[in-house]
């Protein structure tokens, strides 16, 4: 269906730019001497502590003319600071030694990211990747706020939908004729199934890295 697809794509688009964003900004928060290292990353962690209120962040939207636009569900959560965080201590794990020698042998910061940190981080950068993807096919608060027109919904606020207005006109239904109520419960496990089962297809691939690329990225050594 159409919101099946929708969620695909704002899954798959905003998993790649959040892991884009979170990479370079981590790297760069893992390099000390970088410009603005301390102020970005004072941010970064007052951003963790103080979240913006809904009526804020939806006149946001708004004033950016992203009402009823797809990118209203991507560039709210893009960047997550708890993510970037562990790819930052994962990076910062890295030897030195391997960054000096690529930088004498003139190798410019890009070349160094792509072609050393990030083939040693693949692990920490599934996990993330895992963490994007799974917050993006999830959620639909930011959905139910700024997509007033329904064609464009996804998934998840398509189900939520159906769920609670089923629900409803079961019940009302039964207890005008007198019935007993409808297997509500039956009914949202089964939809419930149906939303996960895309997550359950990726996760296989990506287990073996899940409790390494946690703990690596979290403990610095």
């Amino acid at each position: 269906t159409r919101a099946m697809a929708v969620s695909i794509g704002v899954t798959v688009v905003g998993t790649a730019l959040s892991l884009l964003s979170s990479i370079t900004l981590a790297y760069g928060l893992s390099r000390p001497g970088s410009f603005g290292h301390k102020p970005v990353l004072m941010i970064l962690l007052f951003s963790m502590l103080f979240a913006p209120g809904v009526i804020p962040s939806y006149l946001l939207i708004k004033q950016l003319h992203l009402i009823n636009s797809y990118w209203a569900l991507i560039l709210p959560t893009m960047v997550n600071a708890f993510n970037v965080i562990v790819l930052r201590s994962f990076f910062q794990s890295i030897p030195r030694e391997l960054v000096d020698a690529a930088r004498i042998d003139g190798a410019g910061e890009l070349n160094i990211l792509t072609k050393i940190v990030l083939p040693l981080s693949r692990a920490s950068v599934a996990v993330v990747g895992l963490f994007y993807a799974v917050s993006y096919w999830n959620a639909f608060f930011n959905a139910l706020l700024y997509m007033n027109e329904s064609a464009k919904w996804p998934m998840q606020l398509v189900l939520r939908t159906y769920v609670v207005n089923n629900a409803a006109i079961g019940a009302g239904e039964a207890s005008a004729a007198g019935a007993p109520l409808p297997p509500s419960q039956a009914l949202q496990a089964a939809i419930i199934v149906l939303s996960i089962v895309p997550i359950v297809l990726v996760y296989p691939f990506l287990q073996r890295h899940m409790n390494k690329g946690v703990m690596i990225g979290a403990v610095k050594g």
